[in-house]
């Protein structure tokens, strides 16, 4: 039979008893000062001199190429610590009396000016191929109902990109193979993308009698139409960056994959004031004949991407400004740029309360509060049709605000500009310049 030690609940207690002496440790409370010990020893680790030193030591930093100040180490004791770059000028080493504690790797930057954004864009995409985004059933002449797509196990979020071995871009082409398959009698033959995976099937249309006309089925679009705002301009390669969110589809929630796309200049006519729970909207009208600025040739989580048909000017900063990376983000004031009335762009005050710079590519890089008094009464804090504003630090473009909080609609996500960049197609390192130049 086991039997249990009770121990009093005092550290380093002590029990007697006729025959002997001895000391009884109270393991649990022992193990509560180890842990309280340690976690006080945690806080205050990074707070002594020499850690603190370690620490703020940074792994990696960009430099732009017109930068010319060397990466050093801002420490008091100069002589003990001290910095010194290796032969390819990739690397700075940090030793202390000689003996190596750090490395930090250097990389060089493009020097690359762009042009803010701001402007209130209207956006259209066509599809590649035609977007499946339901289903009906279809009355044939035998008063039977059916779907020929859903039975044909056609799901919601399909991409048709072939019918009868001819491409689709359009529901016209679809129209135009399904009446006639549906004359002929004869089955469709489809090639689907589902996701990454490629699939066939077939299907036959059935006549509707009271709309005179053969169907399969399926609701379908090959199209989708909004409004954002524009983050930045290259004048050097005339490509441009704008929302800094995918555009996905309204039905099926998943990412538009684009066979082509118009970029347009659009006015803001009104805005609907957001609140917790409700997200606001910006409300704009667009012409895609008369107001086209250029090309969509991409759609990505980090916003739409093309190439601009003239130049596009900002009077706030006609000469452009320099890119600010993740890491020289700092938390407390900035400025983003928007249009709440017409073309109208003006600049409003925010601050980054949170920046989490990451080596890879992140959709959500910042958070970014509202704090301009005027935005906040107009808008209630990030609305609808704000995504892409660009956001302005220190003289240098940073990002641009992407999403917004439901339950606080004066703060949500910014994107660092750098991966916007990287999507555009514009290329940031120095090293990859000269190889180019060098082949």
């Amino acid at each position: 039979m086991l039997v249990e030690d009770h121990i009093i609940s005092k550290p380093f207690s002590w029990y007697w008893s006729d025959k002997e002496c001895e000391p009884v440790k109270d393991q649990q409370t022992f193990k509560y000062i180890c842990g309280s010990v340690l976690l006080l020893f945690m806080l205050i680790l990074p707070l002594i001199a020499p850690v603190h030193d370690y620490l703020s030591i940074p792994t990696d930093v960009k430099i732009s190429a017109s930068n010319d100040s060397e990466v050093s180490s801002e420490f008091e004791d100069t002589d003990a610590l001290t910095a010194f770059s290796s032969t390819d000028d990739h690397q700075v080493f940090y030793e202390f009396a000689g003996v190596p504690l750090k490395k930090t790797d250097v990389t060089q930057m493009r020097d690359i000016r762009l042009i803010p954004g701001g402007q209130s864009v209207g956006v259209e995409l066509h599809t590649k191929g035609v977007l499946v985004v339901g289903h009906h059933l279809v009355k044939g002449e035998k008063e039977t109902q059916k779907s020929p797509g859903e039975e044909a196990n056609v799901l919601v979020g399909d991409i048709l990109l072939e019918g009868n071995g001819q491409e689709l871009n359009s529901m016209e082409e679809l129209s135009s193979i399904v009446k006639e398959s549906g004359e002929a009698e004869t089955p469709i033959e489809l090639k689907i993308k589902r996701g990454k995976e490629m699939i066939s099937t077939s299907l036959t249309p059935v006549f509707n009698a009271q709309e005179e006309e053969y169907q399969i089925g399926l609701y379908i679009r090959d199209s989708a139409a909004g409004i954002g705002t524009m983050t930045f301009y290259d004048p050097e390669t005339k490509k441009y960056g704008a929302l800094g969110h995918v555009i996905s589809d309204m039905d099926t929630k998943k990412p538009i994959e684009i066979h082509e796309g118009t970029i347009v200049r659009s006015h803001v006519t009104s805005i609907e004031k957001g609140s917790q729970g409700i997200p606001g909207e910006k409300k704009a009208k667009f012409s895609l004949r008369d107001d086209r600025l250029g090309t969509i040739t991409k759609n990505t989580p980090f916003g739409i991407f093309g190439e601009l048909d003239g130049d596009m000017k900002n009077e706030t900063y006609p000469k452009g400004v320099p890119v600010g990376f993740a890491e020289e983000v700092e938390e407390g004031p900035a400025q983003i740029m928007t249009v709440l009335d017409g073309e109208e762009m003006q600049t409003f005050d925010v601050e980054i309360v949170s920046n989490m710079p990451k080596k890879s590519a992140v959709t959500k890089g910042m958070i970014v509060k509202i704090t301009d008094p005027e935005l906040l009464d107009k808008t209630g804090g990030i609305v609808q049709g704000m995504s892409g504003s660009p956001i302005i630090q220190n003289g240098k473009i940073i990002g641009a605000v992407t999403h917004v909080f439901v339950n606080d609609p004066t703060s949500g996500y910014g994107v660092h500009i750098e991966w916007m960049l990287q999507e555009a197609g514009i290329e940031l390192y120095e090293d990859n310049i000269d190889k180019q130049k060098a082949s």
